[in-house]
């Protein structure tokens, strides 16, 4: 991931929005060679977000008896879209 000085984030930031949100670009941005942010795309932000969520209702759902069973299921479905699976069929 390409890092940038956030003076040079100032002088290019509409440049860096674009790349960012067209070329789905991702930018490290520092201060004194140190990250301090990122600048990404809505869209990954979204997964970022929806990642954060699942793991915090995984959280709440170790709490219930049973658990295991659940946590296997939902293992399944994460591998399932990470390979980009159809899935299975579950017509009646």
């Amino acid at each position: 991931m390409p890092r940038v000085s956030i003076a040079k984030a100032k002088n290019h930031f509409s440049e860096l929005i674009a790349k960012a949100s067209y070329a789905q670009e991702r930018f490290i941005i520092t201060r004194r060679n140190k990250p301090v942010a990122a600048l990404v795309s809505l869209e990954d932000l979204q997964v970022l977000e929806q990642h954060e969520e699942r793991k915090g209702l995984a959280s709440i759902a170790r709490k219930w008896k049973g658990f295991e069973e659940v946590s296997e299921s939902l293992e399944d479905l994460s591998q399932l879209r990470h390979r980009g699976g159809t899935g299975r069929n579950v017509s009646l």
